[in-house]
């Protein structure tokens, strides 16, 4: 056949197998760090005691174990046993937001020794962290302040309300085709090696970066093909389109880590823009809830359905609040393009800057709080 003697056959194979190579990557560095930080993370979230340090509490324990879905499952027991209240189990579900960009933002770390790859591609991985940033810092303030007449704050009320007209409805199982796919190799990895998240973490470091080191060269030669204008005129043509793309991606994978890091390589690579990557991401922050309230309908407890319904809430508020005022629609894009800046300045700054955000001011802060 015709499309075998076709260069570009050859290279959509490869991609799809640096894929597979990436998502298997990204499935072990989960795994490594569950490993690692799922006992920690559970002792940490019972030791809120205020909400400032259950803001923080989520941002570490979500770094921790890669996943927001993990943090937010954690915080469903704890509030259920009473051992936590609502009122302070949502900002930890607000600092879980800002820990699950991590994994993007380590990804972005792979294209440093390309020096103008990098500064797209790490723009691109913090646009996500700061948009959440600002969200946080937006609507934590409103929390605290309508706590004090509103069980569980405007959205505690607001998701009670909304828990207490689906309850009881029945929920639907959503199955990620990528899990389906990577797990195998993560298990047979995780059962080599599972006493040795460390070795794993190695391992799937290897893997993200060979991964991406190859396929973002192969995406480049592909851009001479009709790759760029399918980004341009279908999947990216306007900020709906991206921000619709995200959620359904997100929806149907169930890890918003997955699709933002996904789309890094791609930025970084030049097919599409800081801009057009933007709405993406904040679809991929309402798709990832989307999933967590099917399951918490699974599950028929009022209170999942609630905390559910709750991360939902924080992720559409702050989108309609910030979206719409350009100045405010702007500020990620800027802060994103400073860091960028500074980042191929300096290689150190990207390595403290995760450090710092994501593990060392919520570590410190707990401490004081603590």
């Amino acid at each position: 056949m015709n499309f075998y003697r076709n260069p570009n056959f050859y290279k959509i194979l490869a991609v799809c197998g640096l894929l597979y190579l990436f998502l298997t990557g990204i499935g072990l560095l989960g795994a490594a760090f569950k490993m690692m930080g799922s006992g920690f993370s559970d002792k940490i979230l019972q030791t809120t005691t205020n909400p400032l340090d259950g803001l923080f509490i989520g941002i570490l324990a979500t770094t921790l174990v890669q996943s927001s879905s993990v943090t937010t499952s954690l915080v469903i027991g704890l509030v259920a046993g009473n051992a936590l209240t609502l009122v302070n189990a949502i900002p930890i579900i607000m600092g879980a937001n800002i820990g699950t960009t991590v994994t993007n933002t380590l990804v972005s770390l792979a294209h440093v020794n390309q020096r103008e790859e990098f500064k797209r591609a790490f723009s691109a991985s913090t646009v996500h962290d700061f948009f959440n940033i600002m969200a946080v810092a937006l609507l934590f303030p409103i929390h605290l302040v309508t706590s004090r007449w509103l069980e569980g704050g405007i959205l505690g009320s607001t998701a009670t309300g909304l828990g207490n007209a689906f309850h009881g409805i029945g929920g639907l199982s959503v199955v990620s085709p990528i899990k389906l796919v990577t797990e195998p190799a993560v298990n047979l990895f995780k059962q080599g090696l599972g006493d040795h998240p460390t070795l794993l973490i190695i391992i799937s470091i290897l893997f993200i970066f060979s991964a991406l080191r190859y396929l973002v060269k192969i995406l480049k030669s592909l851009v001479v093909t009709r790759m760029a204008t399918f980004f341009d005129d279908v999947l990216f043509a306007k900020p709906w389109r991206s921000f619709v793309f995200g959620l359904m991606l997100t929806v149907a994978v169930q890890s918003s880590s997955i699709t933002t890091s996904l789309a890094v390589p791609l930025v970084g690579a030049g097919l599409i823009t800081l801009m057009q990557i933007f709405p993406y991401t904040l679809g991929s922050n309402v798709g990832t809830t989307i999933t967590a309230v099917l399951a918490s309908f699974a599950t028929g407890n009022l209170i999942a359905v609630t905390v559910a319904f709750t991360h939902v809430l924080f992720n559409a508020v702050a989108i309609l609040v910030i979206w719409p005022i350009p100045a405010l629609r702007k500020l990620p894009l800027k802060m994103a393009e400073f860091m960028a800046r500074l980042a191929i300045k300096n290689k150190l700054i990207p390595i403290v800057y995760v450090v710092a955000v994501f593990y060392l001011v919520p570590l410190v802060v707990i401490l004081i709080l603590g």
